[in-house]
């Protein structure tokens, strides 16, 4: 198992950050560079949770996701990965900061293959830059 924890600062409040993280509207994908049109599906959802199958052909995962509107934390839970097996997942806290929010982002990943095994040994090298910068857009870090 790999975990990684990273964290970034959003110019964002920690409402907004909430929102993006949360918002499985059709633009998702624009919105998100890891996640493709074609690799986008909202299953189901509800007023405080969502089911959705999302990534690349490369890395796709279906994860069911949790938060309360007015509370400080998003939940990942993978449920099905091309390279990850169940019960990883995200966990994204947000606090406010004097510019915006504080995004403090753990990853746990459970390999299933050889190729999830690989990268989940790199994880922790390469994992927190790279993460990073993937969610610098969608959540407007500073």
């Amino acid at each position: 198992m790999a975990i990684v924890r990273f964290h970034l600062l959003s110019t964002l409040s920690p409402a907004e950050v909430v929102r993006v993280l949360t918002d499985f509207g059709p633009d998702r994908p624009q919105a998100w560079p890891s996640i493709d049109a074609e690799h986008f599906v909202v299953h189901d959802r509800g007023a405080t949770w969502a089911e959705v199958t999302e990534g690349t052909a490369a890395a796709w995962e279906r994860a069911r996701y949790d938060w309360d509107p007015a509370g400080d934390t998003v939940t990942v839970t993978t449920l099905n990965s091309k390279l990850f097996g169940p019960g990883g997942g995200w966990v994204f806290r947000v606090t406010p900061d004097a510019r915006g929010a504080r995004v403090d982002v753990e990853l746990t990943r459970t390999p299933r293959a050889l190729k999830g095994k690989i990268l989940a040994a790199l994880l922790p090298l390469i994992g927190p830059s790279s993460l990073r910068k993937s969610f610098a857009q969608p959540l407007q870090a500073a």
